[in-house]
């Protein structure tokens, strides 16, 4: 490939709306170009490096045993009526009536059609255990499209879903899997990524796993310690608070006149606030019923952690004056009726508090939830917090990061197949529902998560595993003979002996050369020009920085393999 012949330009600057340095650079690269929100086109140098990264899932899953089918991208909307995901999920799925009046959906996901496609085929337990992965566009009407590739609608990704007659044989393919997905996360040249558990969500099952890109943009909140390695996404992170019991005092009506916030009462009362039970409140989004919360005054709510209990979706809550709650003044003793209460654990235990008396500008003291209130559910919905109790370990070691997710596996044990009447016959001839697991990677998102983990102020600096090119050979002087003759032998040498290469054959200024190819992150650069012909040299230099040397013009092509297949080896050792 030659830079005069590559469809695309590379720009000084990015648009104002390119905020993260990813999006910034894949734009100014020439990789994406905007189609619409959260929809990109896909340049030359961005579908080779995909195309990399998609090769290396292959080469994983087939070496799990995986066997690569194609699902459609539009389905019929009686197979996710079959799940009960057709109703389930709201507007970010793209639905819409054919010609024929069939309702028809838009893949996000594809569990129904995997099951579709196995079910009526293997209904022996002979032919189990099995993996039938894909990789194929997807569309999700994401509401905060951002960041480019990072989050998109229209994405593609590779997607892998497994079937076994056992939960024990599903948690040792899991564990397969989930060593896969380390490989091609390594191979593709990320380096500070970790697993943490996570929240199942719409996919469903008991186990999941995330695999995160720590990074500072990340809009993923991760829970860490670092003294035993436990690690979760905060949605799924266990909150473990020490409550200080204190001493059971009597219930006492204090006024606390316009004093409604968490803050001004401990400057009112001079009380700190983990003696104070906070009220928040939600309203469930089935029939806009109340739900409050009752959480200890310095936590917040896990609002997914809260759904699971309630297994039900919710939104904020919006009092209204007929509704019987009291707003800045809510409490759990005298509270209306109409209200789901949900009392979190880390009040549990503690014998004096203070919280709202359901009337205008009055608080209780003294509150004493097993005295006042009776027996009482606690159930664990506060977020975790840096300096916590680490669930594992049990030491106060908790760190909160910020993480980009590049790749999930779930263990979904029988909700599609039971759902959608996917059977098979044991040895006995028995029916039963086959359990599954799904595995999935966002393939545009990684690439540009490596792009954010692997650049500097001037571009990409792409792993040589995945790179657009492996070598860039940049002539200087186009118009002189001796150095046309010397890039273009070194160009057609490396092409002959295997090696990606793009040669820059334009008349243009070497800054600016050089800045094209700062963008263009290939990892091996070979520059050509009249002072080193004049000394039969020429220069080669990595991407990253971490060398500059020369080699004698004769052997160059040579070398230069030799120093790709170095790259490599590093990457794979």
């Amino acid at each position: 490939m030659k830079v005069s012949e590559l469809l695309g330009r590379r720009f000084k600057e990015a648009p104002s709306s390119c905020i993260i340095d990813s999006h910034k650079l894949t734009v100014r690269g020439g990789y994406i170009k905007y189609m619409a929100n959260g929809i990109y086109s896909l340049l030359p140098p961005m579908k080779r490096i995909t195309r990399k990264i998609e090769n290396i899932m292959r080469e994983e899953m087939d070496a799990i045993g995986g066997q690569e089918v194609l699902f459609p991208v539009v389905m019929p909307a009686s197979l996710w009526e079959e799940s009960g995901r057709y109703t389930s999920i709201g507007s970010e799925m793209a639905r819409w009536t054919d010609r024929s009046n069939n309702g028809m959906v838009l893949g996000m996901t594809h569990e129904e059609a995997a099951v579709h496609m196995a079910r009526n085929i293997a209904e022996s337990y002979q032919q189990y255990p099995f993996m039938i992965y894909q990789i194929q566009t997807k569309f999700r009407d994401e509401p905060r499209a951002r960041g480019g590739l990072i989050r998109v609608r229209e994405f593609t990704m590779k997607d892998g879903y497994s079937f076994h007659t056992s939960q024990e044989d599903l948690e040792q393919y899991y564990e397969k899997c989930f060593k896969a997905y380390e490989r091609i996360f390594k191979r593709a040249g990320v380096k500070n990524f970790i697993a943490v558990k996570s929240d199942s969500g719409m996919m469903g099952g008991n186990v999941s796993h995330e695999f995160m890109l720590l990074t500072e943009i990340g809009e993923d909140t991760l829970v860490i310690c670092p003294e035993c390695g436990y690690s979760a996404n905060m949605e799924a992170a266990e909150c473990i608070t020490e409550n200080a019991k204190g001493v059971a005092e009597p219930l006492e009506k204090v006024s606390t006149p316009g004093v409604k916030t968490i803050e001004d009462l401990q400057k009112f009362l001079k009380i700190p606030a983990e003696a104070f039970c906070k009220a928040v409140v939600y309203q469930k989004n089935k029939d806009d019923a109340y739900v409050v919360v009752f959480i200890r005054g310095d936590l917040d709510v896990n609002e997914t952690k809260l759904r699971n209990f309630l297994k039900e979706e919710i939104h904020p809550g919006v009092v209204t004056e007929d509704c019987g709650i009291v707003a800045g003044f809510i409490g759990p003793k005298g509270l209306t009726k109409n209200a789901t209460v949900v009392f979190d654990r880390s009040l549990e235990g503690i014998e004096s508090l203070v919280c709202g008396a359901n009337e205008p500008d009055f608080h209780l003291k003294g509150l004493n939830i097993a005295r006042d209130i009776g027996k009482v559910q606690y159930a664990d919905v506060a977020k975790a917090f840096a300096g916590g109790t680490c669930p594992c370990c049990g030491k106060k070691s908790l760190t909160i990061s910020k993480g980009i997710e590049i790749g999930n596996i779930f263990q979904l044990g029988t909700k599609y197949t039971k759902a959608m009447e996917m059977t098979y016959l044991d040895a006995n001839g028995e029916a039963h529902y086959p359990i599954m697991g799904c595995y999935g990677i966002g393939v545009g998102r990684l690439a540009a998560s490596i792009c954010q983990e692997s650049h500097d102020d001037y571009g990409p600096i792409w792993p040589i595993s995945i790179a657009p090119w492996e070598v860039e050979v940049c002539n200087l002087r186009t118009d002189d003979p001796r150095v046309k003759e010397t890039a273009e032998g070194i160009y057609e040498d490396l092409k002959k002996a295997g090696v990606e290469v793009i040669y820059d054959d334009r008349d243009v200024r070497p800054g600016f050369m050089f800045a094209d190819a700062d963008l263009l992150g290939v990892p091996v650069r070979v520059v050509v020009s009249p002072k080193t012909c004049d000394r039969g040299v020429v220069e080669v230099s990595l991407r990253d920085k971490s060398l500059k040397t020369e080699f004698e013009a004769g052997e160059a092509a040579v070398k230069v393999k030799e120093l790709v297949e170095e790259l490599k080896a590093k990457l794979n050792a």
